[in-house]
């Protein structure tokens, strides 16, 4: 089970796993996964916590108004909005950290709910998304500088280099969108072609600034079942520079408020999580700060937006 927390997501209401109800968004922390080196605790292990602690004075403002929603920041009368507080996550213990992901978010969907996960490095997505095998079929729009394909690093394979390559694997996925992939990472040739064999519909950083997000968006099939895995690397630096791997050329706030609006107004989102913050490595908490409002604005599109 969670921990319960003191000070919840913009003050949203603290619930348990237990008790909650169809159409619910629920805030679930998830400070660790697969470590590659054992024993050692994510460089992302206190983002939740940061992201809470950031954006506590707004929630004091939940019913001001918020210019990139067009409504009130906790929308009135939209899908209630509460957090489960943070799972338990312990670097020794790789396999019992994906076991009470995969669980806990199982439940939330069980409860016709839609999880917002908050990791967590780029190895939480994979028992998250194995949590769907009853709630399929989904499509994978991720966002990322890296494309995460790798089948293996140093003898791990559910690390955060692989996150995109165990997606694959799962039969519930039917398909899988890359958005702002650009630089050099842990890709090697044959990792590029295994995604493309795939199918994998790959869009650079490069490519979304000259034409816009709409063409990734319009790849995806009509009435599609998304889950969006944002991976903070994916957005510039300048923007985001809480992030252990800083690429230049990232996508922009802007380009990841129109994506969300267009999952959302689309009916089309079913959860999401939004992984590698590490806040030790932030500047002027503008990292975490941004962060923080990417969150609030997947929850208050998700709450505003028809259940469908």
């Amino acid at each position: 089970m969670p921990s319960p927390v003191t000070q919840t997501f913009l003050g949203v209401p603290s619930v348990s796993l237990n008790d909650l109800a169809a159409e619910d968004i629920v805030i679930l922390g998830a400070p660790e996964a697969t470590p590659y080196t054992p024993g050692k605790a994510s460089h992302c292990h206190d983002a939740p916590d940061a992201v809470r602690a950031v954006m506590a004075r707004l929630g004091e403002w939940s019913g001001h108004y918020d210019f990139e929603l067009d409504t009130t920041l906790i929308p009135q009368g939209g899908r209630r909005i509460c957090d489960v507080g943070d799972l338990p996550g312990d670097p020794t213990t790789p396999e019992q950290n994906r076991a009470r992901i995969t669980d806990a978010v199982a439940r939330v969907l069980a409860a016709d709910a839609m999880p917002i996960v908050i990791g967590g490095d780029d190895s939480v997505p994979i028992p998250v998304l194995a949590a769907y095998e009853n709630s399929g079929p989904i499509w994978v729009v991720q966002v990322d500088a890296h494309l995460d394909w790798r089948d293996e690093r140093e003898g791990v394979r559910e690390g955060w280099s692989s996150p995109m390559r165990r997606a694959s694997e799962m039969p519930w996925v039917d398909g899988i969108v890359q958005i702002g992939i650009r630089g050099v990472g842990s890709a090697r040739p044959s990792d590029v072609d295994a995604a493309r064999n795939y199918g994998a519909k790959i869009f650079t950083a490069r490519e979304v600034h000259s034409y816009g997000i709409g063409k990734a968006v319009e790849a995806l099939p009509q009435g599609a079942r998304c889950f969006l895995t944002i991976d903070f690397d994916g957005i510039d630096p300048t923007v985001v520079p809480a992030v252990l791997s800083q690429v230049p050329g990232g996508l922009t706030y802007w380009h990841i408020i129109e994506l969300i609006e267009s999952l959302c107004t689309r009916g089309m989102l079913v959860g999401a999580d939004v992984v590698e913050l590490a806040p030790q490595l932030d500047v002027n908490n503008l990292g975490v700060r941004t962060a923080g409002r990417i969150i609030a604005n997947l929850a208050g599109n998700c709450s505003k937006a028809s259940s469908g």
